[in-house]
């Protein structure tokens, strides 16, 4: 399974494109802003774009669905929570299949109500879930920091260690990450009572 990370926006968020290497069967994970250079990759690779994914709805993760539906002809998968226009709903555990590649679909609600990760091949898609040495706010609305407490502890803390993080934004000293580092150097993955960590929230 190979990664293309894409810096795109004023945001610095991360649009994402994993590509199957057997088949050229690729997805798109929350496109949006600089498209252009998401359909290069696709061009470059001659890849077969899947499916389009969204880690959770906000527009800075969603503005290119409806250009890359367009141009790939591809569904959008959403969690089942979401409110936004798509084609296909998922859920906790179930998982998205392109080519001979397939990643696990962990609901991890707290930043919104339909936060998703994905997992798979040694790699954890986290959207802002998770960024390297922060967190995704809970102050917009769907936000809760007691859901994210519990998806960061009841979820994420149990996971492989060595998995490879790609997050939502690069807000971090680095553009990837492991589960592991996270939980020696992030300070929300430091244990601490779940009223700890709402108040550490605000």
């Amino acid at each position: 399974m190979k990664v293309h990370q894409i810096q795109v926006g004023n945001m610095q968020n991360f649009s994402y494109i994993v590509e199957d290497e057997d088949t050229s069967d690729a997805i798109i994970i929350d496109p949006s802003w600089e498209l252009v250079e998401l359909e290069m990759i696709i061009k470059e690779n001659n890849l077969k774009i899947k499916y389009i994914v969204n880690t959770h709805h906000h527009f800075d993760h969603t503005l290119g669905n409806e250009a890359m539906v367009e141009s790939t002809k591809a569904p959008i998968i959403q969690h089942e929570s979401s409110e936004l226009k798509h084609d296909i709903t998922v859920k906790d555990g179930d998982f998205i299949k392109f080519g001979n590649s397939e990643l696990k679909v962990l609901h991890t609600p707290g930043h919104s109500q339909d936060s998703i990760c994905l997992i798979g091949d040694g790699k954890i898609f986290s959207g802002d879930t998770l960024f390297v040495g922060n967190c995704g706010r809970i102050d917009l609305p769907g936000g809760s920091a007691k859901d994210l407490y519990h998806s960061i502890f009841d979820v994420l803390h149990n996971l492989d260690e060595t998995l490879i993080m790609y997050s939502g934004h690069n807000y971090g000293s680095s553009e990837t990450s492991t589960l592991g580092q996270e939980k020696i150097t992030n300070h929300v993955m430091q244990k601490r009572t779940e009223q700890q960590f709402i108040d550490m929230m605000g």
